[in-house]
């Protein structure tokens, strides 16, 4: 019997924002669907994990409970907790590893401690027996005579109560199959490409698996052997496909995981401590125009519009968005990270807290502070004919390329020849990267004094 609960209080303070619950809607009714033609349906209920688990083990008279563990702190606690009581109860409770090829307690350094730097921490995974091939898929299961009482999947209401999604509808295909139609284009159409052309968010370069990944639309083992029966379509040796620039980005996600589960306060705090005396910006306005993507820098407010539109945003402009949050606006990575919880369809605890304080330079084998991103040349280098920023941004769609990407500096005529009018269709920049990066680099020189 195929069960989901939603217990959504129990993960406060990182119950799923808005868009991770459109997702998840989209995700348990695919999976509905799927189990139908295999022959159980879905029982979807709504209350306390173990009140509501231990009144289905007696409706069923079950006398086991299986599920796929997940890391993150609160839902750690939650899960030691069910099953130590519900095998009080006589019940065999067992749990699986199908998130992580590598699960966060199985990776040591040489003092058995926790890794705090990616190289060292992927060259011991590596070093490890490689991933188990994933398990056929049942061609059929048994059904219960008696199926017990399930919620309608709309009683769940994560839906939006006004409908903002349609930019997602249009853009992801949630489930399984969208998880497996992604895998099979990345790997017939980018895989060879990955490398170089990973970085440019004009191009559909990248494998946009993270959601279906969060989701457990598709495991990383899959992914992990698709890549490994390509690569030997292509002739590569297992070293050159092992090191591969995308097998590289699923070890990133594997240590995002490993430093969440070893230092868990670092979803709220900086994982190194000096980082707690940087002297923060708060400034509602500024962040508000952060948030709305109009911060008159355009490769920033793209990449905010698309995720306000989309769900999501490229990971080189993530890089870019969160830099210029907390380096040019001096405003608290957590103001950020919070903002991407709520608004990322693959909002994911370990990843999200990873990228920010590597950005903000707080985290573990994080960017050093002084690396600011100067959101002008950041847009010029990776978005060279301003594809992705007409885009998003049309209203300076007619700009020619030499001025897209700071229309501020453009003479008035070559506005005026572009219908852009700043402070008024488009905004003139909240900020001077010069000014703040100097601001930013004083900042950082208090708390190392």
């Amino acid at each position: 019997m195929p069960v989901f609960i939603h217990a959504p209080e129990e993960e406060e303070p990182w119950a799923p924002g808005g868009a991770t619950c459109w997702w998840l809607h989209q995700s348990l009714r695919a999976l509905d669907e799927r189990l139908a033609q295999l022959g159980p349906k879905l029982v979807i209920r709504r209350g306390p994990t173990l009140e509501t688990l231990s009144a289905l083990v007696n409706e069923t008279s079950a006398n086991a409970v299986f599920w796929n563990r997940r890391y993150e702190p609160g839902v750690l606690a939650r899960d030691a907790k069910v099953k130590f009581a519900l095998s009080k109860q006589g019940v065999n409770v067992q749990t699986f590893n199908a998130a992580l090829l590598y699960e966060p307690w199985t990776i040591r350094n040489q003092s058995n401690k926790p890794f705090q730097a990616f190289t060292a921490f992927w060259r011991n995974c590596l070093a490890q027996d490689a991933p188990g091939k994933p398990l056929a898929e049942p061609k059929r299961l048994l059904r219960l005579r008696s199926s017990p009482k399930s919620l309608a999947l709309d009683k769940l209401e994560l839906q939006p109560k006004r409908d903002w999604a349609d930019g997602l509808r249009a853009t992801w295909r949630s489930g399984e199959k969208g998880a497996l139609a992604n895998l099979k284009w990345f790997l017939s159409e980018a895989f060879d490409n990955y490398a170089e052309l990973r970085n440019r968010p004009d191009l559909r370069a990248t494998s946009r698996l993270s959601p279906h990944l969060h989701f457990g639309e598709i495991s990383p083992r899959q992914i992990w052997h698709g890549l490994a029966r390509a690569a030997r379509n292509r002739n590569l040796s297992f070293s050159e496909w092992r090191n591969s620039q995308f097998i590289t980005e699923l070890g990133w996600r594997e240590f995002a995981h490993h430093l969440l589960f070893n230092f868990p306060h670092t979803a709220t705090k900086p994982l190194r401590a000096e980082f707690g005396k940087f002297p923060w910006h708060k400034d509602a306005a500024l962040l508000r125009a952060w948030q709305r993507g109009r911060t008159g820098y355009p490769i920033v407010d793209s990449g905010m519009r698309e995720l306000w539109k989309t769900g999501w945003m490229h990971n080189r402009v993530r890089m870019i968005v969160a830099s210029f949050l907390v380096k040019d606006l001096l405003l608290p990575w957590q103001d950020g990270a919070r903002w991407f919880w709520d608004t990322l369809v693959d909002a994911d605890l370990a990843q999200n807290t990873l990228g920010w304080q590597w950005t903000a330079g707080c985290g573990a084998d994080a960017a050093p502070y002084f690396r600011i991103f100067n959101p002008v040349s950041q847009g010029q280098k990776f978005d060279p004919g301003g594809t992705y920023v007409r885009r998003w941004c049309p209203e300076l769609a007619t700009l020619p390329a030499q001025w897209l990407h700071q229309p501020a500096t453009a003479p008035e005529e070559i506005l005026n020849q572009a219908e852009v009018k700043l402070d008024q269709n488009y905004p003139a920049p909240i900020i001077s990267h010069a000014i703040a990066r100097a601001d930013a680099l004083e900042a950082f020189a208090k708390i190392k004094k």
